[in-house]
């Protein structure tokens, strides 16, 4: 059984804060910086910051396909930036410790930015005229890997004990209610990426999902081969044709 863990409050055990050193200390100053950046970019009039979000018009159609990786850490509110990197440090540190710090940062990185290379290839089929920042897109990603990780064992949220599932609904329950708020169309990447890290945690790695693909078509290249096969009669008469 998991130990219990918290979050916003005291007692639980708390997510044991990591270092300077590790990988989500590195992510939540990269969310800073980046954030940074782009503010003194459009503080100055440079069209430079806006190529930093996400256009999903334009990452394949412009090949502007270093955005789905730099949207990743920039947010424009100070709020948002101060909480953001706070997330990406408290929640990204307990999930380091479980996961190690490669996995962590092929489910932060890797889940927010396929979500914005999946936006661009939608972008030939659909409209979407729009520009994302990212920074609390990756910070739900881990918000929602963090809760379907610890799963039934049990959390607290603000001082309220509740189980790893509930927390991870909570996390997607925000995003729903930006969805209510701001539209369906402003939280493309963070449905898409929850989506992602979902599948992910439940098991649906990359190896796994090549392991049943040449499983399917093992399976079909057997049932093509049967369709030549014919079963030989019990009364057939005893010729050397049908050794043939």
């Amino acid at each position: 059984m998991r130990p219990m863990r918290s979050f916003g409050g005291r007692g639980g055990g708390g997510f044991g804060l990591p270092g300077l050193e590790s990988m989500s200390s590195k992510l939540a100053v990269g969310l800073v910086a980046g954030s940074v950046l782009y503010l003194l970019l459009r503080s100055q009039g440079s069209a430079a910051g806006s190529l930093l979000l996400l256009m999903p018009t334009g990452v394949f159609g412009h090949l502007f396909v270093w955005q789905p990786l730099t949207y990743a850490f920039i947010e424009s509110e100070p709020i948002s930036i101060l909480f953001g990197a706070l997330l990406l440090w408290s929640i990204g540190g307990w999930l380091e410790g479980y996961w190690g710090a490669k996995r962590l940062l092929m489910v932060a990185v890797g889940c927010t930015a396929l979500a914005g290379y999946l936006l661009g290839l939608a972008a030939f089929l659909v409209p979407l005229p729009y520009v994302y920042q990212g920074g609390w897109v990756m910070g739900s990603v881990l918000w929602v890997a963090y809760g379907l990780t610890i799963g039934r064992g049990q959390t607290n949220f603000w001082g309220i004990p509740l189980s790893g599932n509930a927390f991870a609904a909570i996390g997607a329950g925000f995003v729903l209610l930006r969805v209510l708020t701001a539209g369906f169309a402003s939280q493309l990447p963070h449905l898409v990426a929850m989506a992602l890290v979902f599948a992910y945690v439940r098991g649906a790695s990359p190896k796994r999902l090549l392991l049943h693909f040449q499983h399917w078509r093992l399976q079909r290249q057997l049932r093509e081969r049967s369709k030549h096969l014919h079963v030989v009669p019990k009364d057939r008469p005893d010729r050397d044709q049908y050794l043939n």
